[in-house]
C-alpha cells in the first residue's frame, strides 16, 4: 500500500506508475472520496465543536433559572446530533472505501526497472551454464516422467481433477529429496532460519502481502471460515511480524520455509495444460528477507544468488531477467525472474521470481522497526523469492538429465537424499 500524502500530494507520480505498468486503478474514484470525507471530517468536527458549546450554554441557562430557554436550546442540540451522527454514518463509510481503493493501487516502480508492455520486453541480464546437447530426440517431462512410471495425470484426475499429478516411487523420492536439499542449503549455508507455518491464512494475512483485494479469483477459500489456502509461503512468513516493531539489531531476519501452494491460476487461460507447470497444487521453499530500506537493494541481489546457488549445485543452465515495468507484479518494486532451461522444451521458463517489495507490503501488514539511535519506528522493507520452486526444478532435473534410453541421471548433489541412487529406470 502506498502512503496517504502520496496520492494526496502527488497524484501525477501515481499516474505515470500506472502508464508505466500499462494498468489500471480506480485513482481517481480514490481522490474523489478522500476529498469527500475529509470536507465531512471538517464538517463533523464543526458541528462537534458547536454541539460541545450548546451544552456548555444550556449548562449556564439551567443554572441562572432560564429553564425555558435552556429546554428550547436541548431541542435544538438534539437536532444537532441527530445531523452528527448522520455525518458520522456518512463518514465511516467514505473511510471504509478510502481503505478499499487504497488496496487496489500497486507499488511503486524501482528507478531501475526498464520500461516495457509485457513479458517481450524484459531483460536478461546473465546466464548461467551451457544447455545440453543430445544426440537423441529428448522428450518432454509429460511423456518421460509417465514413460518412467513415476509421474501420473491420469490418476490425478481422478482424484481431483485438471492440474494435478500424483508423483510414485523415484518420482516421489525425487521431489522429497529436493525439498531437503533446498533446505540444508539455505539454512546451514545462506543463514535463513527455518520455519514451518500453517497452509491456511486469514483475509488479514493475504491483504498484508497484496494477494487480497487483487487476486481473491485465484485463491481457494474454505466456505464458512475467513481462511484460506496459501498461494505461496510468502504470505504466512512475511505475516510472521505483522502488528510487530522489532528492533534494528535483530535485522535483516531471513526466513525459508517450504510449503505446498494452491492457486486456482483463474487468469492462465489454458496456458501450460500439459505437464507440471502450472498446477493447483505444487511445492516451493520460499526466501523471505525483513531488512531496513537501505539494505533492501543488496538483500534482492544477494537473496536472487541464493535461488541461483541451487541450480548451479544441480548443474542446471538457467538465465536471470529483469522484468520490465509491465511485467513486475502488483505489489513489487523490482524483480528478477530466473529462467531455468528446459530441453524437452526448448526453451527456458521461470522457475524463480525474487522480488524488492520496498515498504509497500510493510505498510498493509504493520512491520515496522525501532532505530538504534531512537525515534519514531520506520517501516521494514520486505524482499523474498522463490529457493526454488520444487515442481519446475523436478522438471528441469527429469528434461536436462534424460538418456537415450529413456531413464534419467541423479543429480550427484542428491544422491545422499535419494539412499544412493544414481540412476531412475522405469518401474
Amino acid at each position: 500500500m502506498l502512503p496517504r500524502e502520496l496520492f494526496r500530494k502527488d497524484p501525477e507520480r501515481i499516474r505515470r506508475m500506472l502508464r508505466s505498468r500499462h494498468t489500471e486503478a480506480p485513482l481517481d474514484r480514490l481522490l474523489e472520496v478522500d476529498r469527500q470525507w475529509r470536507d465531512l471530517l471538517t464538517t463533523l468536527e464543526e458541528l462537534k465543536a458547536r454541539r460541545n458549546a450548546g451544552s456548555k450554554e444550556i449548562g449556564l441557562l439551567f443554572k441562572d433559572g432560564k429553564r425555558d430557554e435552556a429546554e428550547a436550546r436541548k431541542a435544538s442540540m438534539s437536532r444537532l446530533g441527530d445531523e452528527i451522527k448522520d455525518l458520522e454514518e456518512r463518514t465511516s463509510g467514505l473511510e471504509q472505501e478510502v481503505e478499499t481503493l487504497e488496496l487496489t493501487i500497486p507499488n511503486l516502480l524501482d528507478a531501475e526497472v526498464p520500461e516495457g508492455a509485457n513479458e517481450d520486453d524484459n531483460r536478461e541480464i546473465r546466464r548461467w551454464g551451457d544447455p545440453p546437447s543430445f544426440d537423441f530426440s529428448c522428450q518432454a517431462h509429460w511423456d518421460l516422467g509417465p514413460a518412467l512410471g513415476i509421474l501420473d495425470f491420469e490418476q490425478a484426475a481422478k482424484l481431483a481433477g485438471a492440474r494435478f499429478a500424483v508423483l510414485r516411487g523415484p518420482g516421489a523420492a525425487l521431489e522429497r529429496a529436493l525439498i531437503s536439499f533446498m533446505l540444508d542449503i539455505h539454512t546451514r549455508e545462506h543463514g535463513y532460519t527455518e520455519v514451518l507455518t500453517p497452509y491456511l491464512v486469514n483475509s488479514t494475512s493475504l491483504q498484508g502481502t497484496g494477494q487480497l483485494p487483487k487476486f481473491a479469483d485465484d485463491l481457494f477459500h474454505i466456505d464458512g471460515h475467513d481462511l484460506y489456502l496459501i498461494p505461496t509461503a510468502e504470505v504466512p512468513v512475511t505475516n510472521l511480524h505483522r502488528d510487530e516493531s522489532l528492533d534494528e539489531s535483530a535485522i535483516p531476519l531471513r526466513y525459508c520455509a517450504f510449503t505446498p501452494c494452491f492457486r486456482a491460476e483463474a487468469g492462465s487461460h489454458g496456458r501450460d495444460v500439459r505437464g507440471l507447470i502450472r498446477q493447483h497444487q505444487f511445492h516451493k521453499v520460499e526466501l523471505v528477507q525483513l531488512t531496513t530500506p537501505w539494505t533492501a537493494s543488496d538483500a534482492l541481489e544477494q537473496l536472487t544468488g541464493h535461488a541461483e546457488v541451487i541450480l548451479q549445485r544441480l548443474d542446471l543452465p538457467y538465465r536471470v531477467m529483469t522484468l520490465c515495468s509491465g511485467d513486475v507484479g502488483f505489489s513489487a518494486a523490482k524483480t528478477y525472474d530466473i529462467e531455468v532451461w528446459l530441453p524437452g522444451q526448448d526453451r527456458y521458463r521461470e522457475i524463480s521470481s525474487c522480488s524488492n517489495f520496498s515498504d509497500f507490503q510493510a505498510r498493509r501488514a504493520h512491520l515496522r522497526y525501532r532505530p538504534a539511535e531512537g525515534g519514531k519506528a520506520r517501516l521494514l522493507h520486505t524482499v523474498n523469492g522463490s529457493g526454488l520452486a520444487v515442481g519446475r526444478t523436478l522438471v528441469a532435473v527429469l528434461e536436462n538429465y534424460q538418456q537415450q534410453d529413456g531413464s534419467v541421471v541423479v543429480p550427484e548433489v542428491l544422491r545422499p537424499y535419494m539412499g544412493g541412487m544414481e540412476l531412475i529406470e522405469p518401474i
